[in-house]
Parts: C-alpha cells; structure tokens; sequence
C-alpha cells in the first residue's frame, strides 16, 4: 500500500507532510511538482501542494494538518499525537501557530531581500520544472519571483510590519536554540504534529540563504534539529513531556502574545466586512487583509478547546493563563 505525495522541496507544507510519512514508516513515492506542473494532480481542486493520493482508493486529499488527522485514522503505529488530551491540544496550537503565523516568517525572509529572493525563485523553478533550461528557465524564475514580491502585502509581508516578523524569528531561535537536537522534540525523544509543523517552516528558513545565515549566527543547533526532522524514520523514542515543559510554555507564550491576537483581529475584521485587520502586537502596530481560512482555524481552536473534558482544561487552564492564550479560547 504505497501512497504518492505530490509536492515541492521550497514548500512547507509538502516538507511538514513527507517527513510525517517517513517517521511513520508508511511506503510512499516523492514526486515534486505542482498542480500546473504535473497533469495527473491538474483537476485537484483546491490548486496547493502537497498532494497525498490515497493507495487504496486512488481518492487525492489537501491540507496537510486534516491530511496528518487523516493518517492517524488510517494507521495505529507511530502516532504523532500526542496520547493525553491536555498535551494534543497544547500540540494542535503549536502546529497552527507554525502554519498559520510562523509561515509569514518564511515568505518574509524569502522575498523581501533581493538576493535571497532571487536564489529562492531559481530554486522552485529547478524543483517544479527541471526540464526547463538555459532562458525559459530564467524567464520562469522571473515570473516567479514577480508574482511571489506582488502578494507580500496581502499576507502582512510589508515593511511596516518587518519589525514584529524579524522579532518573532529572533525569539523562535532563542527558544529553541538552547534545547532542540537530537531527539529533543516538544514531548519527548518522539517528534509529534507539533514538531513537524515548526519543522516545514523551518525547513525553508535553514535552507534560504539570509534566514539561514541569521540562524547559524543565533542558534546553529536549530539547523542540525530540523536536518534531523527531515527524516526521523529511524528514531524509536517516548512521549515524555515534561522533559520540555519550559520549551512549550515559551512557545506558547508567542501564540498568546502574537498568533492568537492576529485571529482575534482576523475574525473580527471578517465579520465586520473591513478590508484590513489591524492589531497591536507587543506594542507595535500589524496590519494585512483578513483571510477566511485563519478565522476556520481560530474556530478550531476554540472547538477544540471548548470539546476538552473537564479534568484536561482543568490541567491547562494555569499554563493557558500564564501565556496569555485563555482569554482568547472562549
């Protein structure tokens, strides 16, 4: 039972997907392209990568968080779910922030300094067109890396809000720097949704040249972790949470002081009909056009929240509290 995962190496996403397969061990086939790349993904509907078509039902699914849940019913062994319910939902908002904010980090640093962005552009064009060549290759990247720059503005890419992206990247290093490698995951000596999340964004901010160069400058050991994560298929570790307890709780202290005010913002700015959110992020003004696909994953959350039993809100409404993350969970 062989699954195919379509998808690019300069993607998140598709990164975050096939290293989840590879640590569960579950036979898979590569194939790098894109949906107007590779014809036999052209009528997937929605156009994004990655792809997974299912082996059993040649069915093709999208979204690599659901796709992820996916798995997990379609296989017991090597679950990247965390076993208690207090430490899944703790894992799920740690993989939303890193899809849903950490991924501004990614499209900041890749496109906003020229050099960087013209390496960048070359790259996804060798990884989704590697039979174009000499100028149509050229020509390609160009067309690329245009209309990458022309959408900064519309995920909160701009320079005004550089300040509060770069700060974030810094503080990401910072946390993770000191404990991270090896196998040193979020719970344990076991990577789980969690990990593989902040691994599909720091997969491209380890690989694209300036991101890459202020990461070896501030925290090398992250590099070497994500390297690790790349392919964790011959890792056999414990849930062990408490072993990064102090990790955790500074992560989630930057989803209640950045990610979930942006959703709050978002949601708002949504059910207002306003072209332009607005929020203050310590202490600095951040703005972009509200997207409906983030106030679905603020509704998640706050489903997943509300849907918790007693006895696990109970063991997280301190941690909740101290990070700022409960008054925004309904």
């Amino acid at each position: 039972m062989t699954y195919i995962l379509y998808g690019g190496n300069p993607s998140p996403y598709s990164r975050k997907l096939r290293a989840i397969l590879r640590y569960r061990r579950l036979p898979h086939v590569w194939k790098a392209g894109t949906p107007d790349t590779l014809p036999e993904i052209a009528q997937v509907k929605p156009k994004l990568i990655p792809v997974l078509k299912l082996p059993d039902t040649g069915e093709f699914r999208v979204d690599s968080t659901p796709t992820a849940h996916l798995l997990e019913q379609r296989h017991a062994e090597r679950s990247v779910l965390p076993p208690d319910a207090a430490d899944a939902f703790v894992c799920h908002l740690i993989e939303d922030f890193a899809d849903e904010w950490l991924t501004k980090l990614m499209f900041h640093y890749r496109w906003h300094e020229d050099a960087t962005a013209l390496w960048a552009s070359h790259w996804i064009v060798s990884d989704a067109m590697p039979a174009a060549t000499g100028k149509a290759h050229d020509q390609m990247a160009r067309m690329f890396h245009d209309r990458q720059r022309s959408r900064m503005a519309m995920v909160g890419c701009t320079p005004e809000n550089a300040p509060v992206i770069e700060a974030a990247y810094a503080r990401l290093l910072d946390i993770l720097g000191p404990y991270v490698g090896g196998q040193h995951h979020l719970f344990g000596s076991r990577p789980s949704l969690a990990d593989f999340g902040l691994y599909g964004q720091l997969a491209q901010l380890t690989t694209d040249p300036w991101p890459q160069r202020l990461c070896r400058e501030r925290a090398p050991a992250v590099e070497a972790w994500v390297i690790t994560l790349d392919d964790c298929s011959g890792v056999d570790g414990e849930w062990k949470p408490e072993k990064a307890a102090a990790v955790r709780e500074a992560l989630l202290e930057m989803v209640g002081a950045e990610y979930l005010p942006f959703l709050r913002a978002n949601a708002a700015a949504l059910e207002k009909g306003e072209a332009e959110l607005k929020v203050s992020i310590r202490g600095r003004e951040y703005t972009q056009q509200p997207f409906a696909y983030q106030a679905k994953c603020y509704g998640q959350i706050r489903s997943l929240w509300a849907g918790l039993s007693a006895e696990a809100r109970e063991k997280l409404e301190p941690l909740m509290e101290k990070t700022g993350c409960r008054e925004y969970l309904g």
